[in-house]
């Protein structure tokens, strides 16, 4: 029951650091991401803030365990290969067209906006796909 109510108030706590933000306003987003236009820069702030803290979480977590139980998620694999450009290439035009992205738009999700809907069920849909196509991908065979 720790770990559901934990898990609870952190999921509130990042919603309202979202909303807080701005990262739930798909306007401010798509500002942000308009550098040859009216550009927004104040998102930048935002993400900058968002490296020192994990960065320092990262560090800290290091040999530890999770005080609830379970274990922390291992580093990334820092190879750039054709899943990772492909989902990069994926989320930044859902991110552009949209102005919003998986953790903002959950975040959205109560203020009844049917656009907010739209996006998640096909950010649904697209997390559906996503195994087959990547089945698909992988049996292509590598031009070298």
């Amino acid at each position: 029951m720790k770990r559901l109510l934990l898990a609870a108030a952190s999921g509130g706590l990042f919603g309202l650091g979202l909303m807080v933000s701005g990262m739930t306003n798909p306007a401010k987003v798509q500002g942000w991401l308009d550098f040859l236009g009216d550009w927004d820069p104040t998102l930048a702030f935002v993400l900058g803030g968002a490296i020192l803290p994990m960065f320092l979480a990262w560090r800290y977590a290091e040999g530890r365990r999770p005080a609830l139980g379970g274990s922390f998620p291992a580093k990334p694999d820092p190879v750039i290969d054709r899943n990772l450009v492909l989902g990069s290439a994926m989320f930044g035009v859902g991110w552009g067209l949209a102005g919003l992205c998986p953790g903002p738009a959950m975040a959205s999700i109560g203020y009844g906006n049917p656009h907010v809907w739209l996006f998640v069920a096909s950010m649904i849909a697209g997390m559906a796909v996503t195994p087959w196509t990547r089945r698909k991908l992988d049996a292509l065979p590598a031009k070298g």
